[in-house]
């Protein structure tokens, strides 16, 4: 008896360390079929966002991902507003050292945390676009920036737990600083950080929960999480991972890599010329090593088997996508989770579409932490269109997930 239970044990075991957090993206800066035109485009109005969060909020998605710049609408007000139209999924918005004080954006945190009931991830970006950051009168130099990241945080942290925090650093001159209505999350809201330099990983280290890294291949991503862990480990602190890539997930690996295909079918010589140019401007690590993946140059896209670089050739920030059948893209995700990656933040062309075409091909081969309430709803309605108007549609049964290769 015990020889046969063993087994199954250790698969469980296994699969409990497995279990991988899948976030979604708000696509604030907007949507549509192609990248790098306006052919397919769609407006990502109040409707269409609340369309996408309320997807999320149902498919078994941990929660989202609301992009922050410029380019962008602002993520506060928009994750405010989702907010009213959902009753799970998390909202992961960033706070911005420079542009705002530790003070302000600890209160923002804790209003938004406490009238949500806990579903605040706070993101912090340090920005890496010098001429954008000087639009909005910053003009510190990179490591500068993160100096002053450095003294936001500890300034955040201390109001954010209840204390008091006076500091009279380089960059940051806060003396009694404090917070009246702390936030639900203790001590606070998890802080989510994304730098690939050496001294934005000495910040994450000193004061992060979650690392970010955009979707390098896997090797890439190793000797990041290494590096972190050992500059961790040296403040005597332990880091979660995170990774953040799009996906083109189709029932075939064919169809996969046509619609990777048609993806950029509009992505002229001149559209790559015009975002790479405007990539060259910026200071950050990050966006330097997604671009030197794909050179600006079509030749080349599949970096690494099935992840594919075709959306940084106009995309800034994230600009792979892992690309295949449901199969193969979980097996490519399991590669990432063995390294430590444990929450991975996705996103397709269209997102709306996406979202479900996701969980609804790929969520089944995943250890989700997150089950999608879908199967809640049978008694009220069917799984799919009713037959001939008389029955309704066999549904497929899913196949178990398995964590042994």
């Amino acid at each position: 008896m015990v020889n046969a239970i063993l087994p199954s044990l250790l698969t469980f075991t296994t699969f409990c360390k497995e279990i991988m957090q899948v976030f979604w993206f708000i696509p604030t800066h907007g949507d549509g079929r192609y990248l790098g035109t306006g052919i397919g485009g769609r407006s990502t109005d109040a409707t269409y966002l609340r369309q996408i969060a309320q997807a999320i909020d149902r498919l078994g998605y941990v929660g989202a991902l609301l992009p922050t710049g410029r380019s962008c609408e602002d993520a506060w007000v928009v994750a405010s507003h989702l907010a009213a139209h959902t009753t799970n999924m998390k909202f992961l918005v960033a706070i911005r050292p420079g542009l705002m004080s530790p003070g302000v954006a600890a209160r923002m945190a804790a209003t938004f945390d406490r009238l949500t009931g806990g579903r605040l991830l706070i993101n912090v970006v340090t920005g890496g676009d010098p001429v954008e950051l000087a639009g909005d009168g910053v003009h510190l130099s990179h490591d500068d920036r993160y100096h002053l990241t450095d003294e936001f945080l500890t300034v955040w942290r201390e109001i954010s737990r209840g204390e008091e925090s006076n500091l009279q650093g380089e960059y940051l001159d806060v003396r009694g600083g404090k917070l009246l209505f702390t936030p639900v999350q203790r001590p606070h809201p998890p802080l989510w950080f994304g730098g690939s330099s050496p001294i934005a990983q000495q910040v994450a280290a000193k004061h992060v929960d979650v690392y970010l890294t955009w979707g390098e291949p896997p090797a890439q991503v190793a000797e990041k999480i290494e590096s972190v862990r050992k500059l961790a480990a040296a403040e005597g602190r332990t880091l979660k991972f995170g990774i953040r890539l799009h996906v083109i997930v189709r029932e075939t690996e064919a169809e996969a890599w046509e619609a990777a295909d048609q993806l950029i079918r509009y992505v002229d010589e001149a559209a790559i010329a015009t975002a790479q140019k405007a990539y060259a401007r910026m200071d950050s690590e990050g966006q330097r090593r997604m671009s030197q993946l794909h050179g600006g140059s079509r030749a080349e896209l599949e970096i690494s088997p099935n992840l594919w670089a075709g959306v940084g050739l106009v995309r800034g920030g994230a600009g792979t996508a892992l690309v295949g059948d449901p199969e193969t893209v979980a097996a490519r995700m399991r590669e990432y989770s063995d390294l430590g990656i444990e929450t991975f933040i996705l996103s397709g062309y269209p997102h709306l579409e996406e979202a479900y075409r996701v969980a609804e091909l790929l969520f089944p081969h995943l250890p989700l932490s997150h089950q999608p309430q879908l199967n809640q709803q049978v008694l009220f309605s069917p799984f799919g269109e009713v037959v001939a108007n008389d029955s309704f549609p066999q549904k497929p049964v899913q196949k178990s997930v398995t964590t042994v290769d």
